[in-house]
């Protein structure tokens, strides 16, 4: 990732802006510290330093703003953080509908709105939209009960 996506300059804007980036050499302590056995791995971590969110692999940079936002997303959920969470998402469905996160975060979105009315409409909606937009993606399978709602 060093030498294509890290380079990238709407990676470099996201990263300045919204991340404060570590990277650690595989067999050092805080890998360790943070079970980090292959690499790259990316983790998003709360202010207290805890884990929300890990990614293992390689990330094409048209696809890591996008999943890097969705990471920050589950931060903000494991926090109950909904309103934070929300903006997270919509923005991941409005500027980035064809990447993977997109699913992803069409779920999350449904969830959140259930989260925040406690009604089953947002989840059903969610359902519908992925399976729309999103046919022979996971997250159609994951969803799935919500079509019953």
């Amino acid at each position: 990732m060093g030498a294509v996506t890290y380079p990238d300059l709407k990676v470099v804007e996201f990263v300045d802006k919204n991340l404060i980036p570590i990277q650690l050499q595989a067999d050092s302590d805080l890998a360790e510290d943070f079970t980090v056995r292959w690499t790259p791995t990316l983790v998003i971590l709360d202010p207290s330093g805890k884990e929300h969110s890990r990614t293992v692999g390689y990330i094409a940079p048209e696809e890591f703003v996008p999943a890097m936002i969705l990471g920050i997303a589950k931060m903000h959920f494991d926090l109950r953080q909904f309103d934070s969470m929300e903006q997270c998402l919509e923005e991941i469905i409005a500027a980035y509908p064809w990447s993977l996160a997109a699913p992803e975060a069409v779920y999350y979105h449904g969830v959140c709105g259930y989260k925040t009315t406690h009604k089953a409409e947002p989840l059903k909606k969610a359902y519908e939209r992925i399976a729309k937009e999103y046919p022979h993606n996971e997250w159609v399978k994951r969803a799935l009960p919500y079509r019953l709602l």
